[in-house]
């Protein structure tokens, strides 16, 4: 089973590296990672097209099982990248993680390690999504090894070309877990998203931050509402983003023009 790892946190971030070291455990695994050579969080499903890309030939000096190139580019270049050019051939799965920190509800339209995920199943790969919702002093043990479990899982049940799972798990020990939840996805809004400041010119720039307001209540089957409730949430996706119930209205309508 040929596996590409990659994510939007870099290369040589803990969470890809504890992911890559579980995932060698299994000698019928042949894993590849192909990487951002930094961070390249929230760069959504951009590409690289006005420059070229560059894949270096990575050493990983404390595990000499693992291999693979990092890029110059977006993680949806990596993947790209590396199934069209870089590995000796179509791999069966690509995982993208493990992010350090949540890609939750209408936030994966932001998210590189998401977006790494869609470009696989553009590209004809089934694919996995994976991120440790705890940013803080994150510990992605018992996250990789989850992932390690979960792609058993994949194998049985055949997970369609067209489709990622995107899995987002609680920073907490494995006792503080309710479970595993399958979801849809939810809605995040902030409050406060930007950040007014003074440069020392005197001119006036803004910081994008703000508070998470995460409103689930009435709609517990989110993967928001999972992770509130101490959940591993599961929510399988697609890149179909057609509207079906507007679209019958609309084929009714008589056009003049």
């Amino acid at each position: 089973m040929l596996v590409l790892l990659t994510n939007d946190d870099g290369i040589f971030a803990e969470g890809i590296l504890a992911l890559g070291e579980t995932l060698l455990r299994d000698e019928n695994i042949d894993l590849y990672i192909v990487a951002p050579d930094r961070e390249q969080s929230a760069t959504s499903h951009s590409i690289t097209m006005h420059r070229p890309l560059r894949a270096e030939t990575v050493k990983f000096y404390h595990n000499s099982g693992l291999k693979g190139w990092s890029v110059n580019g977006t993680p949806a270049d990596c993947v790209k990248l590396a199934i069209e050019s870089l590995l000796p051939q179509k791999p069966d799965l690509v995982i993208s993680g493990i992010n350090n920190g949540s890609n939750l509800g209408t936030d994966i339209l932001y998210s590189g390690t998401v977006s790494a995920a869609l470009e696989a199943i553009i590209l004809g790969v089934p694919a996995l999504a994976v991120s440790l919702t705890e940013s803080d002093n994150p510990d992605f043990r018992f996250a990789a090894d989850f992932t390690f479990q979960l792609l058993r899982v994949v194998q049985e049940n055949n997970l369609p070309s067209n489709t990622l799972l995107n899995i987002n798990i609680p920073g907490k020990e494995r006792s503080g877990l309710a479970g595993v939840a399958v979801t849809r996805l939810g809605n995040r809004q902030y409050r406060n998203a930007f950040q007014k400041r003074i440069d020392p010119r005197g001119k006036s720039y803004y910081w994008l931050a703000g508070e998470v307001v995460d409103t689930f209540q009435d709609d517990q089957d989110t993967d928001v509402a999972a992770i509130h409730n101490s959940f591993i949430s599961i929510t399988p996706i697609h890149y179909d983003l057609t509207n079906f119930k507007l679209l019958e209205k609309l084929k009714s309508v008589k056009w003049n023009f």
